[in-house]
Order: structure tokens, then sequence, then C-alpha cells
């Protein structure tokens, strides 16, 4: 089963329209055929779990016993299965390597770290290019206040798809991983 990785913020509350955005994405992830694998946690990760578990859907939590220590707190309770790393690092680098595509959602330093790092490694070849997309007007905004023609090439940008909604990400991600399939 092809996973894709989902990036976002621990914050968000059920019933917030950042939550009900989250679910959706996990929706139609799974209705699409795809497993769902996110930090595990609370905020979009739940929501995400959920949506893509109500939709029949796996989950896969990427958790840390760093992150335990430092905020005492199991797997949100959609996670059909757990990958428990020590480190904070481990965890990352799972997430952002192992799939095969990733979406990232509205966030904060942790997700805007998962971002950049996942980019960097498409950029450069550290992982074979796959589908990545950006939700929602934050991450295009951000792009566009960094870019500078003299520092960033055209095609490191051609690397992001920027989605206006949950459909468009998925859609997008759908697309190109049965094309590359």
């Amino acid at each position: 089963m092809k996973v894709i990785s989902v990036f976002g913020s621990s914050a968000p509350q059920p019933g917030s329209a950042a939550y009900e955005e989250a679910r959706q994405v996990g929706r139609l992830l799974a209705e699409a055929g795809f497993a769902v694998a996110t930090g595990g946690y609370s905020g979009t990760m739940t929501a995400v779990s959920q949506g893509a578990s109500e939709a029949g859907g796996h989950v896969i939590g990427v958790t840390s016993a760093q992150i335990e220590r430092f905020r005492p707190l199991g797997p949100n309770q959609w996670v059909a299965e757990e990958i428990k790393y020590e480190s904070l690092r481990d965890r990352l680098m799972h997430l952002v390597l192992r799939n095969d595509g990733m979406i990232t959602l509205p966030g904060g330093i942790g997700t805007l770290s998962e971002m950049a790092l996942a980019w960097s490694f498409l950029q450069v070849g550290e992982v074979e290019e796959r589908p990545f997309a950006l939700l929602g007007d934050m991450w295009r905004e951000g792009v566009q206040a960094l870019y500078r023609p003299e520092y960033m090439r055209q095609e490191n940008l051609d690397l992001l798809f920027f989605a206006d909604s949950a459909e468009t990400a998925v859609a997008h991600i759908a697309k190109n991983v049965m094309r590359d399939a």
C-alpha cells in the first residue's frame, strides 16, 4: 500500500476549521486507497488519523520517546500501527523519507521544519521525486516571501504544489503517485 506522510500542527482542536480540513485530508487519502502516516499525536495529526480511520484506511503514527518525555502522551486513538523512535530526529527522518507523497498542512515551527527538510531533500535528490502538496495560504505566502531568483531556481519551486483545499491537495497526490506507479 502506498503511504502518504501528512505534516501538521498539534494545536487545532476538534470542531475547528483546521481540524476539520485535516480530517477531510485523511478521509480523502483513505478513499483514494492510501495509508496515512502522521506524527501520531494531537491536533491535525489526530484529525488526519480520524478521517482516514473513519474511511476504512490504514493509519500509521510515527512517534518518539523524546517527545513523550517532554509532553507525556501516547499516540492518538485512531493510530492502527505505531512506529516509535527514541529521538525526534529519527521520527522526522522516517516521516520525510518513507512515503510515496507528502502533504503539509498549516502549522508552526515543527511543521515548518518538516516541510523545509522534505523540500530540501527533494531538491538535492536525497529522496527521489514524489508529489508534495502544501495546503493553505500560509505556505504559498511564506514561500513567495522567501523567493529570490538569485538563490532559488524555478525547478526548485516546481517541486511544490500549492493547494487551496483538501480536495486539490489529495487530487494532486493521487494523480502523481498513480502516474509514477
